[in-house]
């Protein structure tokens, strides 16, 4: 597989994602709402019409939590705010000769929905909200399942912390 990517950069200046020079961090939000998570199908290479969190690049200048929060404003029109870290992950690629082809830094989000109305919107191809119990019938990339998974186990322990046990 021989994908050329280039990615947008504050500065104007394009950045190859194909044998990059250091790893690229990306970030991901698992967005959990009323009991159900956000999954988007990516609508451009690479891994053009899988399915995963949203997502992307971080930017030059942008905290983790703040590209976060841009990556899915951009790809569903959702307002977030992201919160504790999910998961942090290398994806690492090689091509046929075994230099590194793609090498990304990944950290996913737990993130809280403000705002917005889903829309399927930059780089996104569709948008959908799927319930835990669909997670083992969705092809998703990588370990998206096991992201949404802990982010469902997060949101859960959340909601017990908030709410007053009876004693």
């Amino acid at each position: 597989m021989n994908i050329q990517c280039v990615i947008r950069n504050t500065d104007s200046l394009a950045v190859s994602r194909s044998y990059p020079e250091r790893p690229i961090v990306g970030v991901g939000a698992v967005i959990i709402h009323d009991g159900r998570a956000l999954i988007v199908q990516r609508a451009g290479e690479p891994r053009k019409g899988e399915w995963t969190v949203p997502g992307g690049v971080l930017e030059l200048g942008e905290t983790l939590r703040s590209g976060t929060e841009r990556e899915v404003l951009e790809e569903t029109g959702l307002v977030v705010k992201a919160g504790s870290v999910v998961d942090v992950y290398e994806n690492i690629w090689p091509d046929a000769a075994g230099k590194t082809q793609f090498h990304y830094v990944l950290v996913d989000f737990l993130c809280e929905l403000v705002s917005g109305e889903l829309k399927a919107a930059t780089d996104v191809a569709a948008a959908r909200w799927i319930t835990f119990q669909e997670l083992d019938s969705m092809e998703l990339i990588g370990k998206t399942a096991d992201a949404i998974r802990t982010g469902f186990a997060m949101k859960d322990f959340e909601t017990k912390m908030a709410t007053p046990q009876d004693r």
